[in-house]
């Protein structure tokens, strides 16, 4: 539904907040809310023990907590920052600051919560509403000016203290702080119940086509084929006129890619040749350009690889991800490359593995990081049905996730535009661009 704005505005001073409604001020957040209140506080109260720590990880994107990841406050040591049952909480590192992790806390035990240093606490005063708040803490306009306030070094940049202090807000009177918030809190829950649906939904494409390839490469697709047992208990039966191989007897090589010694600027170059490293691979069978890409220099040091190279990590959480290169390409050592001889198709064995993720964790080594080495791979068990049929399954299969892809895009794209609606909406209420006074009783 279409919303009106207020009757009057004036400048708000503020550059990202433009005008405001005429009776609204601008506000720092510090006189509004304590910033991060100091352990002092709980000096002599003895439910200090009895409270919970939340870690990172249980703060959601947008909103809530999960109460039941949590561990006593006896296990966690100095490196804790409190917060009071109703405060509210935001990150302060990014990515988690810049994806909107942030919650009111509520069902704390005893009222008490401890949660990682990498916490902002803003306890509102009486005249702020903790909601309000929390609308403003994952509203556009503080996520995207926090993020360029960011300090530190790599991946583990810091939003200051001092930014969500001196934060400006244009600050409604408490009734319509309350307001907005209620809207909000409507609006928010039909948005995420939505997206949550769409979620779903793409979840059951998902499952639907894993199941519908890993049928036609272990089954093949005539259901009145004649079975027998593979011998090979992950596989059960498979059709009678198939044979049961490992993939040395397919492949003309099996072997690990390679880094350029030192790795230096002079190895790389932006529209050069492809290299991959397990970064680069996705929900695609086929993997499209690297992220990183070898200068000439770079060629002359690592192995090369022709064109349909099956490539699968070899090591760490993403062991066992498989994609196909179309082009000619090499890859890091974290990769194993498989060239298929003339009895296999490499994208039905990119299929293939891609459903035998399982089975390839199991058939690792394991110290600190699980491996599967180039004798490991060569070693893996799989179907081998005669090579026309091969082509037909494969045919089959990239029409069917061709299809698939495209009812999960379009579906993708409904739940980006519901987020981006529930981004302006959020914006839009707490910087005063609509009047919701009359739309909550």
């Amino acid at each position: 539904m279409s919303r009106k704005a207020y009757p009057t505005y004036k400048p708000s001073g503020v550059e990202w907040s433009g005008e405001i409604p005429e009776h609204w001020p601008i506000v720092r957040l510090r006189f509004s809310a304590k910033i991060n209140p100091s352990r002092s506080e709980l000096n002599g109260v003895p439910e200090i023990q009895q409270a919970s720590f939340i870690p990172m990880e249980a703060v959601h994107e947008y909103g809530g907590l999960s109460l039941d990841q949590t561990r006593p406050l006896s296990e966690v040591g100095t490196g804790y920052t409190y917060f009071r049952e109703g405060d509210v909480l935001t990150a302060k590192i990014t990515p988690c600051f810049e994806n909107g992790k942030g919650s009111i806390a509520k069902g704390l035990y005893n009222g008490l919560g401890f949660g990682t240093t990498e916490l902002h606490v803003l306890r509102p005063y009486s005249d702020l509403d903790r909601s309000f708040l929390f609308y403003v803490t994952i509203s556009d306009a503080f996520r995207k000016l926090g993020a360029s306030y960011m300090y530190g070094a790599g991946g583990q940049k810091r939003v200051p203290d001092d930014f969500v202090k001196d934060f400006r807000q244009p600050m409604p009177p408490p009734v319509e702080q309350q307001a907005i918030a209620s809207l909000l809190d409507r609006e928010t829950a039909r948005i995420d119940s939505l997206i949550e649906k769409k979620k779903r939904q793409i979840e059951l494409l998902q499952e639907k086509r894993s199941a519908l390839i890993s049928h036609a490469v272990t089954k093949g697709l005539d259901p009145n084929v004649k079975m027998k047992d593979s011998g090979v208990e992950w596989l059960g039966e498979i059709p009678e006129h198939w044979e049961v191989k490992s993939i040395r007897r397919i492949a003309k090589a099996v072997k690990t890619g390679g880094t350029p010694a030192g790795a230096e600027e002079m190895h790389f170059d932006q529209t050069g040749f492809n290299w991959y490293t397990p970064s680069d691979f996705h929900v695609d069978v086929t993997l499209s350009g690297s992220s990183r890409r070898l200068s000439e220099i770079g060629k002359k040091e690592v192995r090369l690889f022709p064109a349909m190279t099956v490539m699968m990590v070899g090591i760490g959480a993403t062991i066992g991800k498989v994609a196909l290169s179309l082009e000619p390409s090499s890859c890091n050592q974290q990769i194993n490359a498989i060239v298929c001889n003339s009895k296999m198709t490499p994208k039905f064995l990119t299929y293939l593995l891609r459903i035998m993720r399982a089975y390839i964790f199991r058939c690792g080594k394991f110290t600190t990081l699980p491996i599967i080495n180039q004798e490991d791979t060569k070693a893996l068990i799989i179907t081998c049905p005669p090579l026309p049929e091969q082509d037909v399954i494969v045919s089959i299969l990239d029409n069917e996730t061709e299809r698939t892809d495209a009812l999960i895009g379009k579906i993708q794209m409904s739940i980006d535009k519901l987020r981006e609606y529930r981004t302006a909406l959020i914006s839009a209420a707490v910087t005063g661009k609509i009047d919701v006074r009359k739309e909550v009783s």
